[in-house]
C-alpha cells in the first residue's frame, strides 16, 4: 500500500476541535445486531453502570476474570430476554414532525442551526479546492503489489468500515459490483464492516473489529498496503442527548477511527463517508430518529474541518474525506434528489436494520455512485 502520500493541493476544512463526551451509551453496542436495548427486567437486579464498564473493557480487548465475565453475560442475557420490543429510553429526543433530507435543504433552510446541502450553503457539490485535492488523490490510486509498490499485476482495495447495517448493505453491494462490467479488474472489494462494531468500537486501537478486518483482508489476498479506498458509515449505538452532544461523540470517535485507518493502511487515499438510512420505523432505542438523520451533519462537520486545514485531519494523519452516496430519505415521502423511498417492508422487525429490499436499495446507490461520480469512478471503473 505504499504509493506516495497525498499532499494537500489546498487546505482541506476547520471546525471547532471536537471534544470527547460520554462514551458508548448503556451497553447499546452489544445489541446492534437486532437485540432490544431497553425496557426489560430481570429476576436478579443488574448494576448497569458496572455492566457498562465491563462491556467497555471487553470491547477494548481486555481479559475479564471469570466472575466479571459471568456478570457481563448475565447482563447481556437480561437485555436479550425481552426479544424485539423495549421501546426508547427517556434520554433520547423525539424527532420533530418534519425532517427534510439534507440534499433537499437550501441555504435558507435550517435544522437546529444547520443549513442545507451536503457541503453546506445549500450545495451538494464539493468546493473547488476539495475537488482539486480529490483529483490529486485519485491520480495516486494505482494497482499496488503486496508491499505497496506500483505494479501492473497489483490491486486496488476498497474496504467498508462500520457496523451491522453497513455490512448488510455493503455485502450486497460487493455481490452486484463484482458482476458489474464497469468495475475494474484491478479492484478488490472487501467487506470489513461487522455487526455490533460501531464507531465507538472501531475507535479502540485494540478493539474487536480490527483483528477480524485483517483476517478478511488476508482471506481476500489483500495486504494492508493495498487498501487505498474506504467507505465509512458513521453511527453509534443508543445515541442520546442533544444534537450537539450526539454529534460531538460521533465525530470524536470517527476522528480516532480515521487516524487508526491511516496508521494501519498507510496508502489509504480517500474515505467516502456516509450516514444512516431512514429510522422513522424504529421500535427500539438502537438508533432512531432524529439521531439517524443527524449523523449527516457529523459527516459534514468532519469534511469542513479537514478543508479548513485542521491539523488533526492533515493528510499525513487521515485520508481525504468526501461524501459517499447520501442514504437518507423521508420514508415513503422520499426526496427530491432521486426516487429513493423507504417503506416498512425495507426493514426488519426492529425497524432499524434493513431487509433484503432495503439492502438492495443501498447497494445500488453505492454501485452507481462509485461507477459514475467524477470523484470516484477514476479508480472504480476499467
Amino acid at each position: 500500500m505504499h504509493c506516495q502520500r497525498i499532499q494537500s493541493a489546498s487546505p482541506v476544512f476547520k471546525h471547532d476541535t471536537m471534544k470527547t463526551v460520554a462514551r458508548l451509551p448503556f451497553l447499546a453496542a452489544l445489541f446492534l445486531g437486532s437485540l432490544s436495548l431497553f425496557g426489560q427486567t430481570t429476576s436478579s437486579p443488574i448494576d448497569w453502570d458496572k455492566a457498562k464498564q465491563l462491556y467497555q473493557r471487553e470491547q477494548r480487548g481486555e481479559k475479564l476474570n471469570p466472575e466479571e465475565q459471568t456478570y457481563l453475560n448475565q447482563a447481556k442475557a437480561a437485555r436479550k430476554g425481552g426479544g424485539g420490543g423495549g421501546g426508547r429510553p427517556a434520554n433520547q429526543r423525539k424527532a420533530p414532525d418534519t425532517l427534510k433530507p439534507l440534499t433537499d435543504m437550501t441555504a435558507a433552510d435550517s435544522y437546529e442551526g444547520e443549513d442545507g446541502g451536503l457541503y453546506g450553503k445549500g450545495s451538494n457539490e464539493p468546493p473547488d479546492a476539495l475537488k482539486k485535492s480529490a483529483e490529486t488523490a485519485i491520480a495516486q490510486i494505482k494497482p499496488l503489489d503486496a508491499a505497496g509498490q506500483p505494479s501492473d499485476s497489483g490491486k486496488i482495495a476498497l474496504v467498508s468500515i462500520s457496523m451491522s447495517n453497513a455490512t448488510q448493505e455493503f455485502s450486497v453491494f460487493k455481490t452486484i459490483a463484482d458482476k458489474d462490467t464497469r468495475k475494474s479488474d484491478k479492484l478488490t472489494i472487501v467487506d470489513c464492516a461487522q455487526g455490533g462494531q460501531t464507531m465507538a468500537a472501531w475507535a479502540q486501537p485494540e478493539g474487536r473489529p480490527w483483528p477480524e478486518a485483517m483476517n478478511r483482508l488476508q482471506r481476500a489476498e489483500v495486504s494492508p498496503q493495498q487498501v487505498q479506498v474506504a467507505w465509512i458509515k458513521l453511527a453509534n449505538a443508543g445515541p442520546s442527548g442533544s444534537k450537539t452532544e450526539h454529534l460531538a461523540t460521533l465525530e470524536a470517535d470517527t476522528l480516532k477511527v480515521l487516524h487508526l485507518l491511516k496508521e494501519r493502511f498507510p496508502n489509504l487515499r480517500i474515505a467516502y463517508l456516509g450516514s444512516r438510512i431512514y429510522a422513522g420505523y424504529a421500535s427500539t432505542g438502537l438508533n432512531p430518529e432524529p439521531y439517524a438523520y443527524e449523523g449527516a451533519f457529523a459527516v459534514r462537520h468532519l469534511i469542513r474541518q479537514q478543508i479548513s486545514g485542521d491539523e488533526s485531519l492533515a493528510l499525513t494523519k487521515s485520508p481525504l474525506l468526501l461524501w459517499g452516496p447520501y442514504l437518507w430519505a423521508d420514508g415513503e415521502k422520499g426526496r427530491k434528489l432521486d426516487d429513493l423511498k423507504y417503506t416498512k417492508d425495507d426493514f426488519g422487525p426492529d425497524g432499524t436494520h434493513p431487509s433484503n429490499s432495503g439492502r438492495e436499495k443501498v447497494a445500488k446507490l453505492l454501485l452507481e455512485f462509485f461507477a459514475t461520480n467524477p470523484l470516484a469512478k477514476g479508480w472504480f471503473v476499467k
